[in-house]
């Protein structure tokens, strides 16, 4: 009987056939390679106008798939408007829609309203933009255009009284809910329309206070406190644009303690420092009438 001898240098066990990537794999891979990486690229570009990434993800969804070419777009249209890039990137922080905008549709027909529709000079566009970012994202047809009908041919907001670039903001002020809440506060008051008029011309500002929280407050110390003639509002409603914390009351209650009276407009409109000269001129006054 023969036995097989052993064999000293066996085969290595078959091995399964190495398995290589097809071409819809490496396209997959491929493919998510780069999208994170343009993902990055636009987490950077957005962190670079010191934007909260965070926030405008969450607000605008859309920015994820949006390319990075249409964030470029959008901030060379701001730019061109002549607002300095730490704006830009403030304005779009503010309000993550206009990332993903178009100028053409969007941002670009907000500023052909404000140069021929409201005759805002096209180099103080950017000022309007720069104190209001919000007309960037407000409707043409349901909020500015019925809002400078109202101020323009309701309220008088010509000539000398024009919309401008300081007042342009009062174009994002809805109508029905705030604009005329102001105008029936003020005739409730007892002032005449026409009167009401006036007032909010020579002072756009009582247009944007909360009558809850400011107006009321200003008029019952007025009354109350200061004892005062509501037609010295007239002549004065800048009275309005006063703090009452800061300035209204702490001046008043300096005249009340030296028993010294002035106009609204004498008492407010000067700095501390001349406010302060004047009434010790007014003290010194008092004390050689006495002596």
């Amino acid at each position: 009987m023969h036995t097989t001898a052993a064999n000293p240098h066996p085969s290595p066990p078959l091995l399964p056939p190495p398995k290589f990537p097809n071409k819809k794999t490496l396209k997959s891979s491929a493919t998510d390679t780069d999208t994170g990486l343009l993902f990055h690229n636009k987490i950077k570009y957005l962190k670079s106008l010191k934007i909260d990434t965070h926030k405008a993800l969450t607000l605008n969804p859309h920015l994820r798939s949006t390319h990075l070419s249409t964030l470029h777009s959008v901030e060379l249209s701001l730019s061109s408007l002549g607002l300095p890039r730490a704006a830009v990137g403030r304005i779009l922080d503010m309000h993550p829609s206009l990332l993903t905008s178009d100028p053409h549709s969007s941002l670009y027909p907000i500023v052909d309203f404000l140069v021929n529709e409201v005759n805002i000079p096209s180099h103080e566009v950017s000022k309007c933009i720069t104190r209001c970012p919000r007309l960037l994202v407000s409707s043409l047809d349901s909020q500015l255009r019925p809002a400078l009908f109202f101020l323009r041919d309701y309220l008088g907001f010509v000539g000398p009284f024009a919309i401008n670039s300081q007042t342009s903001l009062l174009l994002v002020y809805n109508v029905e809910s705030t604009l005329m809440g102001k105008i029936e506060f003020l005739m409730g008051l007892g002032f005449k329309f026409f009167e009401v008029k006036n007032m909010v011309a020579r002072s756009p500002g009582i247009l944007t206070f909360s009558v809850d929280n400011n107006l009321v407050p200003k008029v019952d110390y007025f009354v109350k406190e200061m004892n005062g003639d509501l037609q010295e509002l007239k002549r004065f409603p800048q009275f309005f644009s006063f703090s009452l914390e800061r300035k209204i009351k702490p001046r008043h209650q300096m005249l009340v303690q030296y028993g010294i009276k002035l106009p609204l407009s004498k008492m407010l409109k000067v700095s501390d420092g001349e406010f302060n000269s004047r009434l010790l001129d007014l003290r010194l006054r008092m004390a050689g009438e006495n002596t």
